[in-house]
């Protein structure tokens, strides 16, 4: 941004810096008093300022949420992607790692700070859209892995965006579990090692796997 005299302005770097800075200040108040005893004046003064100064980089509270959700969306998004690119591992281990991943990723993020959890359910139901939206990008990760298995040969897959839809909805349980049940990780571990093994019976219904394949389905088993 140019300002009069021709000088350089520092104003966007410096705007994300503070609001970089109220994020981090809100993941340590949520955390220790939760969100719903933390108010936008206990988050002014942790970051020194009015709050009136802290409305202009955020409207309210729930937009702050929003922004701890992406980070903890982004995290998530990246271990699963680094599983999507292990070229080392056939599909079908790709496929069961992935969400082998996605659940103890989801779990201990949830396990570690309980007061994760208010936030969580509040995004998803005060912002689904970005519920969805991180959803949709898991989605795409796991069209990947579906249609790298066609490639090889493992999978036959005529549609894999519809199948990695329904694959997606068969595991929706084990994406922040905590959400839905109390099990143990040791259980939720168990319990998602037979769903993967009933959907990988599907997905080879009528079509013999590939050595690959078969090395893939035992090495979780």
């Amino acid at each position: 941004m140019i300002v009069s005299g021709g000088n350089v302005s520092m104003i966007m770097p410096v705007e994300t810096d503070i609001r970089t800075k109220i994020i981090g200040a809100a993941q340590k108040l949520i955390a220790r008093y939760g969100y719903g005893k933390t108010t936008m004046a206990d988050l002014a003064q942790a970051c020194g300022m009015s709050p009136g100064n802290l409305y202009r980089y955020f409207p309210g509270k729930l937009d702050i949420a929003e922004q701890l959700a992406i980070r903890a969306f982004e995290e998530e998004v990246s271990a699963l992607r680094e599983v999507v690119r292990r070229s080392d591992l056939s599909a079908t281990e790709r496929l069961k790692l992935f969400f082998c991943t996605q659940l103890r990723v989801t779990h201990a993020k949830l396990n570690d700070d309980p007061k994760v959890f208010e936030i969580a359910e509040i995004i998803r139901r005060e912002r689904p859209e970005l519920t969805n939206q991180n959803l949709a990008r898991i989605r795409a990760l796991l069209v990947e892995i579906l249609s790298a298995g066609n490639a090889s040969g493992e999978f036959n897959i005529p549609d894999v965006v519809n199948t990695a839809e329904t694959i997606q909805c068969a595991t929706l349980k084990y994406h922040y579990p905590q959400l839905f049940t109390q099990l143990s990780l040791a259980e939720l571990e168990r319990e998602l090692r037979e769903v993967m093994n009933l959907l990988l019976q599907g997905i080879f219904c009528g079509k013999a796997p590939s050595n690959g394949a078969k090395q893939g389905r035992n090495s979780q088993n």
